[in-house]
């Protein structure tokens, strides 16, 4: 029996060079998503500030943009490659 020596054969990467652009687009978006939710501690534990708590930003922005970075990273998964 012949056996393949690994530094001599060429298997090929699992995903496409697409997919993985696709999956590090993804992650960055996860990253920067998180990156926005970051904050909001107030420097006096006994007042609150609301307005910097729940900011759009922190609410809607940052949880949009981690399902979307999310999706992403599952469509670079579940994408076929072009033959």
């Amino acid at each position: 029996m012949t056996e393949k020596s690994s530094n001599n054969s060429k298997e090929p990467f699992s995903f496409p060079k697409e997919n993985y652009k696709l999956l590090i687009i993804g992650l960055l978006i996860n990253v920067f998503g998180y990156f926005l939710m970051i904050g909001g501690a107030n420097e006096d534990p006994n007042t609150f500030n609301a307005d910097e708590m729940f900011s759009d930003r922190r609410i809607t922005i940052a949880p949009m943009l981690i399902v979307l970075g999310f999706g992403l990273i599952l469509y670079s998964i579940m994408r076929k490659p072009k033959s």
